[in-house]
């Protein structure tokens, strides 16, 4: 299985072009991935997307893919015209079950907005496997901490659901799943390897449930994460170079990487892509 995250910002890279093709096209390129998990993607916010229906569009771009997107921002023009900014996943393998969750949005004093995560179970020859993407807030430690803290429980919950002895093999809506064989939560976290919040990801359960573990660390060790925002774009990142984007895997999934990397060369976002490939 093969896996690519991307906050695409809406198309736009760092010549200033909105251009979703090069987005699709640089993906693909760099890897071709069975899932693509993007974030912000825009609908009916003219100064982002032109008018254009972003999620349409790209899963026209891919063909072969089923294509779910979800707002974490949902609104009304003046016209009544929705207006939607969130996530997106396109995946080639077979998706068993789709889920949107909503994040904490404290109500503090800071420019921020509700934040979501999307999650699908695809199958895979090894089994399902759950994969959630996210983008969270980037003006507040707090709202990144309530989120990561939620991302967690979620996950937890998870896990001991499929513990449960109750099984449904209608196919009605109480319909149960196989268990997970293990989880993937990746996308734009906001924070740095040195923030707590990352530290805070990565703590250990109250329980047997596996904890998350850094892809990247999992395969590469001490090797530092290679920069995923500020490469190309140093108005926006006048800090220069440095890591917000990550992919973090269930420890029952960590032996199973085969590859991590990061494309450096891309100019099609202000982000960089990670990916990542997990054997059978």
């Amino acid at each position: 299985m093969k896996l690519v995250t991307w906050n695409i910002q809406w198309g736009l890279g760092c010549d200033g072009k909105v251009d979703l093709a090069r987005i699709v096209d640089d993906a693909r390129s760099f890897c071709d991935a069975d899932v693509f998990c993007f974030q912000e993607i825009s609908h009916g916010f003219a100064p982002h997307d032109g008018h254009e229906d972003q999620p349409a569009r790209l899963a026209s771009l891919l063909p072969g893919y089923a294509a779910i997107f979800r707002p974490a921002v949902e609104m009304r023009d003046g016209n009544g015209r929705p207006q939607v900014f969130g996530n997106m996943i396109l995946s080639r393998l077979p998706v068993l079950q789709v889920t949107s969750h909503m994040l904490p949005w404290p109500a503090t004093e800071v420019r921020s907005m509700q934040r979501q995560a999307l999650e699908v179970v695809v199958a895979t020859d090894a089994g399902p496997i759950r994969v959630t993407t996210c983008h969270l807030e980037y003006h507040s430690h707090e709202h990144r901490q309530a989120q990561v803290g939620r991302l967690r429980e979620l996950y937890e919950d998870a896990v001991k659901r499929a513990w449960l002895a109750f099984r449904d093999a209608t196919d009605g809506p109480y319909r149960t799943l196989p268990a997970a064989i293990g989880s993937i939560v990746c996308g734009d976290f906001n924070i740095e390897p040195h923030d707590p919040v990352y530290a805070q990801m990565q703590q250990p359960f109250p329980s047997d449930v596996p904890p998350f573990v850094d892809a990247w660390t999992a395969r590469h060790g001490a090797i530092p994460h290679p920069p995923t925002t500020g490469v190309a774009d140093h108005v926006q990142w006048p800090q220069g170079p440095h890591s917000r984007d990550y992919i973090f895997v269930s420890e029952d999934l960590a032996g199973r990487i085969v590859d991590v990397s990061v494309d450096g060369a891309t100019t099609a976002s202000d982000h960089q892509p990670l990916a990542m490939t997990l054997a059978a």
